[in-house]
């Protein structure tokens, strides 16, 4: 390791580095020695809990906050460009003139309108109208447009649907450019990240290893540090034993061992422990009918547009459910549909008995940014939050969530997007429930808050449906995925993301499919990854789960197989009506698909149970 970064240091200068910079806010030192450098071309993630100082740190080096100590160098004639988290449109008539005032004089004003085009923008969009998918993806056309040497990127991801995504993903790839990046999209880091950077307790430590690797060097460098602390510990009780019963009259050698003694317990007082994690509980209803949702024949229209057409599913108990596709897609309009909220045009949804809904929203700019962090937890109601029937005091609810008890009186407008993130999970999760309807949960959410989230929801007694752009959050929860077709045709597909990847063929710009080129690249990077990045296979719950239910997934596929087979069995039935022969011919041929799908991922995932039962 020491090795690797001595060559690195000689083989390249570096474009940017920060040294030893100390920021303090309120009193309470944020950063204290924190370093970042970056040499051309190199492919950096910035990791740390929210609340760490990822986004401040980033700021710093793009110039846009001052740090109380510590250098800053740059080579001259470095462009760098900075992706806010929450963009600044004022002044600007058109998204084209945003993103314009981001290039240099001798850029192409080309180049701007081109990054607008492939991010689906035109540029004539009026930027105080713009929506969060829409805000982000000017946002990134103003720093794309002018190819800068340097790009940090603070949560890029956030409010881009999935195919905007890996779009992006291919495109940072495509360029040579040195990358920072702060995201809570694993598979996105996992992609671009070559270097990591871990900032914690106000201190930064590096790795020249990709994100792959972030779990594995995390717990091996604390395990080391409560190795010390334990030894500390143990030095100060021997001390402590020999100032009781071990002082001579020696008084030199005395006064030099007293020395040591406050000095250990100095190292001890002005130790910053790592935060615990976040505890999150759902507070669970009386369980719910065998059957959740049935949805027969459903469909939805907007000025003649169809956003949902003939859509049918059952839903049960225990299911895990993710709806995933482009922005505008419809996701929202088909999940209020299955919940109740929205009646479909034609066709019927019966929700099944007991149903206790719990809802989060993504819109967290419909927070009172002057409610304080208590009273949106009490709902301004006495001091406690009732949590499984149970009366919990407001303050402990809130470090289950990771605030601290200082935080109680502070208003919402002052939270950080992770704080809001947790703040509304926290309220949602309050309200008992057997059924969670979660849109976009994983936004802002640090690693460690989104472990614990998908634990929560693997024992979570009810049924979730999600909506999430986190292919990583996606593969490890649900275990079935709706995704659409175009022409407001959906369709579920058994188990995760990569597995509805695997089943269609395709990727989710079926209506508009990338050159080939483009494929290719997309499996060679994917290829490459995982070549440089193995991931451990583990025995998650979904995997369980679907192994569990895949028996009688197949048998109601063969089931309803066998019931078209013995229509398509008539001989008269084409002569009498052909257009319900071949609507049942399409049918089957969907069916047989599915029952394919569910066969080899079951016979998959026995072999991955035995596997991981010899191992």
């Amino acid at each position: 390791m020491a090795r690797r970064g001595w060559i690195r240091q000689y083989m390249a200068s570096p474009l940017l580095q920060l040294r030893d910079i100390a920021l303090t806010f309120g009193g309470t030192p944020l950063l204290s020695g924190a370093e970042l450098s970056v040499c051309s071309g190199e492919r950096v993630s910035l990791v740390g809990r929210n609340g760490a100082g990822k986004s401040t740190l980033l700021k710093i080096a793009a110039g846009l906050v001052e740090p109380d100590g510590g250098s800053i160098f740059m080579q001259p004639g470095t462009l760098v460009r900075y992706l806010s988290q929450e963009p600044d449109f004022s002044g600007y008539a058109s998204t084209l003139a945003y993103v314009a005032a981001g290039l240099r004089s001798s850029d192409d004003l080309h180049a701007a309108r081109r990054v607008l085009e492939q991010l689906g923008l035109t540029g004539h969009e009026d930027p105080s109208k713009l929506s969060g998918g829409e805000a982000r993806r000017a946002s990134l056309a103003r720093v794309l447009a002018p190819s800068p040497d340097i790009l940090l990127l603070d949560e890029p991801t956030n409010h881009l649907d999935l195919t905007t995504i890996e779009w992006l993903e291919q495109d940072l790839d495509s360029r040579r450019i040195a990358l920072v990046i702060v995201s809570h999209d694993r598979r996105f880091l996992s992609m671009l990240s070559r270097s990591m950077v871990w900032l914690d307790r106000g201190q930064t430590r590096r790795i020249e290893r990709g994100f792959a690797h972030l779990e594995e060097w995390r717990d091996a460098v604390l395990a080391e540090e409560e190795r010390d602390q334990h030894k500390l510990a143990r030095k100060i009780v021997a001390e402590e034993h020999w100032m009781r019963y071990g002082v001579t009259g020696r008084r030199k050698r005395n006064m030099r061992r007293l020395s040591r003694l406050q000095a250990v317990r100095e190292q001890r007082r002005t130790y910053r422990a790592t935060a615990g994690k976040a505890v999150i509980t759902a507070s669970s209803a009386a369980l719910s009918g065998a059957q959740v949702i049935e949805a027969a024949g459903i469909s939805k229209s907007y000025g003649g547009r169809p956003v949902v057409s003939d859509f049918s599913i059952r839903i049960q108990r225990n299911d895990r459910i993710g709806i995933v596709g482009p922005n505008g897609s419809g996701k929202t309009t088909l999940i209020n549909m299955l919940t109740g909220i929205l009646p479909p045009d034609t066709g019927s949804v019966r929700l099944g008995s007991t149903l206790a809904v719990a809802t989060l929203d993504q819109h967290r700019d419909s927070l009172d940014p002057h409610v304080t962090v208590a009273g949106a937890l009490t709902g301004g109601r006495g001091d406690s939050v009732m949590v499984n029937g149970n009366a919990k005091h407001v303050v402990s609810y809130m470090k289950d969530f990771l605030f601290a008890r200082e935080q109680a009186g502070t208003p919402l407008g002052k939270l950080s997007g992770g704080e809001r993130g947790r703040l509304m999970l926290a309220q949602a999760l309050a309200r008992p429930s057997n059924l969670l309807v979660l849109d976009e949960p994983t936004n802002d959410l640090d690693m460690e808050t989104l472990d614990v989230l998908e634990g929560m929801l693997a024992e979570y007694p009810g049924t979730v449906l999600l909506i999430s752009h986190d292919r990583d959050f996606l593969d490890r929860v649900v275990n079935g995925v709706i995704a659409p077709e175009g022409n407001g045709r959906w369709i579920e597909y058994a188990g995760g993301y990569s597995d509805m990847l695997a089943q269609r063929g395709a990727d989710l710009t079926r209506e508009n499919p990338r050159q080939p080129e483009r494929q290719k690249a997309i499996k060679e990077t994917a290829s490459m990854g995982a070549v440089s990045q193995p991931m451990k296979r583990r025995w998650l719950f979904k995997d369980k789960h679907a192994l569990e239910t895949l028996p009688k997934t197949v048998g109601k596929l063969k089931a309803e197989i066998d019931h078209l087979q013995s229509k398509l069995s008539d001989p008269t039935f084409y002569a009498r009506d052909r257009a319900a022969f071949e609507k049942i011919t399409a049918t089957l041929g969907e069916l047989q698909q599915k029952l394919t799908a569910a066969e080899e991922q079951w016979l998959e995932l026995e072999i991955l149970r035995e596997e991981l039962a010899n191992n």
